[in-house]
């Protein structure tokens, strides 16, 4: 039974909804720790967040046992406190994969939860909780939810103004966020306002040609394509794709050195990976199938700048492994050469790029 009777719960203690907070009616019987106010938050929590974290919550959320040490409690409080911290990051990092992929719904609960787990591990007024807030305003901002966005990125604003040791990067996600808000306002000139000082705030962080300042980019040069200030929106729409292929293309021959060096002394295969976690992957197809679609409308004129969004596309599937996906922009780029009647290198550069996926399907696993 998944019911809570209230003549169970002990007197004074008072059990809330794990995603609005109301008064629980239901608890998650696989954890029997967390609570729920009805059927509807409790399918949402599960197949957000709960399902992959259900038994990591369980020692988190009962009480500790009697220790016959100091030394054995603190250890163990140790130990909790890097459950909480990994808990933290997981979260945050499937809410922003669900972010990337238009899921805002189901961005929420996991949100939630690294926000509960900050605030447990940073306290109240911490800095630390502002990523956590500008995934909500997001979610928030993608469900419509206007005014709710901002009270969270009020709160965002507030808990930056009175830290004084907040870094570039969270500056950055905050500019980057007020910025969403203002497109989602149309009030264009404030919004560009906020993604500047996001790429000024990242470029100080990361470097202004790093993966991590593309966002702002991008997000700017979405203003001025909406704006029809194309030569502009062009410009930034490069730059971007730039970006993501220099980090890809230095990424690929990291990997093909060290496969070299794996096969000759262990004569085993080497897998070949992005570097990237589950988000950034989700930015990355999400910004780069974005241009590719704004470039396909110009293909006749520019088919250059479109088939190199889809060879950075190629490579980004390639080394997430996807050889179905990367075979797929391949063809696109070589029909979309051959059809605009591009140079013969262009078009043997394309083939090249095929033969490392048949070279891939084609090696032995050992």
């Amino acid at each position: 039974m998944d019911i809570i009777y209230p003549l169970a719960v002990p007197k004074g203690r008072r059990l809330c909804c794990e995603v609005c907070e109301a008064p629980a009616e239901r608890v998650c019987t696989a954890c029997t720790v967390t609570y729920y106010c009805g059927v509807v938050h409790q399918r949402a929590d599960w197949s957000s967040i709960h399902e992959k974290i259900c038994q990591l919550l369980i020692p988190l959320r009962t009480s500790m046992p009697f220790y016959n040490s100091e030394e054995e409690r603190q250890h163990q409080l140790q130990q909790l406190r890097q459950r909480q911290k990994h808990l933290i990051e997981f979260c945050y990092t499937v809410a922003q994969k669900y972010l990337f992929e238009g899921k805002h719904e189901a961005a929420v609960p996991a949100a939630l939860h690294s926000l509960r787990f900050r605030m447990s591990v940073h306290g109240l007024s911490s800095v630390e909780l502002v990523p956590a807030y500008l995934l909500l305003a997001e979610a928030s901002l993608g469900l419509g939810q206007i005014v709710q966005a901002e009270e969270y990125l009020s709160q965002a604003q507030w808990t930056v103004l009175k830290s004084t040791e907040c870094p570039y990067a969270t500056h950055s996600l905050l500019h980057r966020n007020l910025g969403l808000l203002y497109i989602a306002k149309e009030n264009y000139e404030e919004a560009r306002y906020h993604l500047a000082n996001d790429i000024y705030f990242a470029s100080c962080a990361f470097g202004t040609e790093n993966i991590r300042t593309s966002g702002g980019y991008f997000h700017l040069a979405n203003i001025f394509h909406g704006l029809k200030k194309l030569d502009l929106a062009d410009t930034l729409y490069t730059k971007v794709s730039e970006i993501w292929s220099k980090y890809l293309s230095d990424r690929y021959q990291v990997l093909s050195q060290a496969r070299i060096r794996q096969i000759d002394l262990l004569g085993k295969r080497f897998e070949t990976d992005t570097g990237l976690d589950e988000a950034q992957e989700a930015e990355a197809i999400q910004i780069l199938t974005s241009i590719w679609n704004i470039r396909e409308s110009t293909s006749n004129t520019a088919p250059q700048k479109t088939i190199f969004v889809l060879k950075t596309l190629f490579m980004l599937y390639y080394l997430m492994m996807n050889s179905s996906k990367a075979k797929e922009y391949a063809m696109r780029a070589f029909n979309l050469a051959k059809e605009q009647h591009l140079s013969v290198h262009e078009q043997n550069t394309i083939e090249e790029l095929l033969s490392l996926i048949s070279a891939e399907e084609a090696r032995p696993i050992t």
